[in-house]
């Protein structure tokens, strides 16, 4: 219309000043493109983009979701952990899940840490909170597991809860005790992180070049590669090192405080990095931030930063962790590095969503030890912002250390520039309008189900790892059989037989046997898994875990969702009222139901299935399946804690009270929660009946 005020580019405007339509939209932005990125680096050993890039995006993600709670997708890399187990190795469940850290890029970030744990321990501003400084090693996590002081079990992080079983490979490195030195406990999983000192780099590229094989991009890469072979024999002859310095599981404790843990690491045999130092302050962290960056390009292995942990295991203990992180730790990381490039071409990617994306394609250059080939320009009012067109010089940043960003062309004199980039205004690939949505700056093919892209990208969410997981079932494979009308709603990838795909290009006997077998393993998925793989609009990981964990069983979600579509039912306000999903992904829950065949195809999908698998969370003890509500001030807990308690003991907590509301905890000044759940007829028990039906001692006790 003309006339009318052009959409600002969200992903240019400072989180304090963007609208909500707009912070959706970036949030969306940010969830593709961090879970791009996060494979490509933790499941692929192949990063796209430098720690900086992806720090900045994820810290940009972060305070956006702060800001905007409702907002908050859960295809958010807020909760995403590395990335699932590849295929070819054996697959090893940690005992205690291994989670990422949270990251802080200066003071004023670090100080945010530290008041948010006195906060949530109910600590007075100025108390002491001593913590452990520990260099930030660019190498790759592993789980070791030790009985009766024998290892036994060796495995990557994989997404956090499974990883791969390297066991062989990791008997092989040089350095790892094959048994704990002195007194160990029964049972024990010990963390640490192995990686390749910057000369055994050199080395291996060296030999590698001799060898006419291929060159590793960094020594983070080699490392990861090197544990990653299938003959032990090619990791034994690599150079590998090991630093210890966490703890998951123990039969019994082995120490009080994070310090006395790394002593008897040591103790037991293990390396830890030398340079790990006790703090006292803000004061003390910084200055020693400032030292060890001023030191970083001559220590002898990669680091992107450092971690800092509370000392005190108890206080560790009570903070506990929130989706992907622990309250208890932070990674400080340094600045970003930069390079310059040419920017070759600009090309235009259609999402599932139907969103196209302009993505610049780049003359490779190396960024902080990394090849960057392309980088995301966001949309048109990116590329406007930044004025950058196909053959101009352009300035790069790895945001993070891990994704590319163009920060903005780089003038030169005399030099003749190419035409400027014009957005289409059809799709690329439908050839349907693409329009821009009053309000957003993303703009969006209408070719909706009709449009291969999103059919094929909606297909290939449904099969990826952190959703179905259906082996062998790639991107690639998905495009042939779309293309060839083999495939083309959720179902009917179960509906493949041998005879439709055997005779095909690339598939012999024994690949054709693999694929339907591992389609017929993901017969059987847990709900969370299949609520995620629906792909619908703000249900990332983890509010699909929400969702799971508050309705339990598929049917009950199933029957939940779609009486939520009646706005104001006593369905919807629950929906709505769950912490962490909120009113705004509620709407977009109620959309995806209100539309007829979504419904069918969530419905012949489950057809397909054998059993989709209930919550585990929610079996098992007095609290489990409860929705519970908390109210007033509590004496002995903070109500974030109170809160993290519940949830790990399997209740689901909501923010108001409805007649789906089990139990509601009244501290002092309940208010209109308490009149409610009177008036509803819903049990309450005040503090000291809240601890002890969580197994804790009463107040006083």
């Amino acid at each position: 219309m003309a006339g009318k005020p052009k959409a600002r580019d969200a992903s240019a405007i400072e989180v304090a000043e963007l609208a909500e339509t707009e912070a959706a939209a970036e949030l969306a932005r940010l969830a593709a493109l961090l879970t791009r990125l996060g494979h490509a680096y933790h499941g692929l050993d192949a990063p796209e983009a430098t720690d900086a890039e992806y720090d900045a995006l994820f810290r940009r993600n972060r305070a956006i979701e702060t800001r905007f709670p409702s907002l908050v997708r859960d295809d958010t890399p807020s909760a995403a952990v590395g990335a699932p187990p590849e295929g070819g190795f054996a697959k090893h469940t940690h005992l205690v899940p291994m989670l990422s850290l949270d990251n802080v890029f200066d003071r004023a970030d670090f100080e945010g840490f530290v008041a948010r744990a006195r906060r949530f321990l109910g600590l007075r501003e100025a108390a002491p909170l001593p913590m452990v400084a520990e260099p930030k090693i660019d190498g790759l996590s592993i789980s070791l597991t030790y009985e009766d002081g024998r290892f036994v079990h060796g495995a990557t992080r994989g997404d956090g809860s499974v990883g791969e079983d390297v066991t062989p490979n990791l008997r092989a490195l040089h350095g790892l005790p094959q048994r704990l030195q002195g007194g160990a406990p029964a049972l024990i999983e010990i963390r640490g992180e192995v990686f390749l000192r910057k000369a055994d780099f050199l080395a291996l590229n060296e030999h590698q070049a001799a060898a006419g094989q291929r060159l590793f991009a960094n020594p983070r890469n080699a490392a990861a590669g090197s544990l990653r072979q299938l003959d032990p024999r090619i990791t034994e002859a690599r150079p590998l090192s090991l630093f210890a310095y966490a703890q998951g599981r123990s039969s019994e404790p082995v120490a009080a405080t994070h310090s006395d843990y790394l002593a008897r690491l040591r103790g037991w045999g293990f390396s830890v990095n030398p340079l790990s130092e006790p703090l006292d302050d803000a004061d003390a962290a910084e200055r020693f931030q400032t030292a060890l960056a001023l030191r970083r390009s001559s220590l002898e292995y990669d680091i992107d930063g450092v971690v800092y942990k509370i000392d005190d295991l108890a206080l560790q203990e009570r903070l506990g962790f929130v989706g992907r992180s622990p309250r208890w730790a932070v990674a400080w990381k340094f600045a970003a590095e930069q390079a310059a490039t040419q920017l070759l071409e600009i090309r235009i990617q259609v999402g599932r969503t139907g969103a196209l994306t302009p993505v610049a394609v780049l003359e490779p250059v190396n960024v902080g030890g990394v090849l960057v080939t392309r980088a995301t320009l966001h949309n048109a009012d990116e590329i406007d912002r930044l004025d950058v067109r196909p053959g101009d010089r352009v300035q790069l940043q790895r945001a993070g250390d891990v994704i590319p960003q163009i920060l903005g062309r780089i003038e030169t004199p005399d030099a003749a520039r190419g035409p400027a980039f014009v957005f289409p205004d059809h799709c690329p690939i439908c050839g349907a309008r693409a329009v821009r949505p009053e309000g957003e700056v993303v703009v969006r093919c209408t070719g909706g189900l009709v449009c291969p892209a999103q059919t094929v990208e909606r297909l290939i969410h449904l099969a990826s790892r952190t959703a179905f997981d259906i082996e062998g079932l790639g991107e690639k494979s998905i495009r042939e059989f779309h293309e060839a009308g083999l495939i083309g709603a959720p179902a009917d990838i179960f509906r493949l037989t041998p005879d439709r795909i055997a005779g095909r290009e690339g598939w012999k006997d024994v690949s054709t046997t693999k694929l339907m077998r591992a389609i017929d393993e993901r017969r059987t998925i847990p709900l969370a898994r299949f609520i995620f793989g629906l792909g619908i609009r703000r249900i990332g990981e983890t509010n699909a875990r929400l969702l799971a964990r508050h309705y339990g069983s598929y049917a009950q979600w199933r029957a939940q969702m779609e009486a939520a579509t009646t706005i104001g039912s006593d369905e919807r306000l629950a929906l709505g009222s769950i912490t962490g999903v909120g009113e705004t992904i509620a709407g977009e829950l109620a959309t995806f139901f209100t539309e007829a065949h979504n419904r069918q195809a969530v419905d012949d999908l489950a057809a397909e299935l054998r059993q989709i698998q209930d919550e585990a969370a929610t079996r098992g003890g007095p609290l489990s399946g409860k929705a519970i509500v908390f109210t007033g001030s509590l004496a002995s807990l903070t109500r974030p804690e109170a809160k993290a308690m519940a949830e790990r003991l399997g209740a689901k907590v909501t923010d108001s009270v409805s007649k789906k509301t089990d139990l509601v905890v009244l501290g002092s000044d309940a208010g209109s929660k308490a009149k409610k759940a009177a008036e509803l007829g819903i049990a309450t028990v005040d503090e000291d009946g809240w601890r002890a039906l969580a197994g804790l001692p009463t107040i006083g006790t």
